[in-house]
C-alpha cells in the first residue's frame, strides 16, 4: 500500500471527465461480471484514499472551509 503524496496527472484527469470513458465504465461488461474484483478494488481505494493526499489538496487547503 502506498503511503504519502501523490502527483496530479492533468492526462489522467481530463480522460477522466471525458463523456465517452464515463459511458464506457457505465456500461462495462466486467462491472458486472466480477463482483468480487470490484469489491476488492473498492477496498483497495478507500483505504489509498485515507493513506495519501493529492498535491492539489496541499496547495488548496488554506482556501477550503
Amino acid at each position: 500500500m502506498k503511503i504519502g503524496i501523490r502527483k496530479p496527472s492533468i492526462k489522467k484527469s481530463i480522460a477522466a471527465r471525458n463523456p465517452v470513458t464515463q459511458a464506457k465504465r457505465k456500461y462495462s461488461v466486467k462491472k458486472y461480471t466480477d463482483p468480487v474484483g470490484t469489491a476488492k478494488k473498492r477496498v483497495y481505494n478507500k483505504v489509498y484514499d485515507k493513506t495519501t493526499i493529492s498535491l492539489l489538496d496541499l496547495i488548496l487547503m488554506p482556501f477550503k472551509k
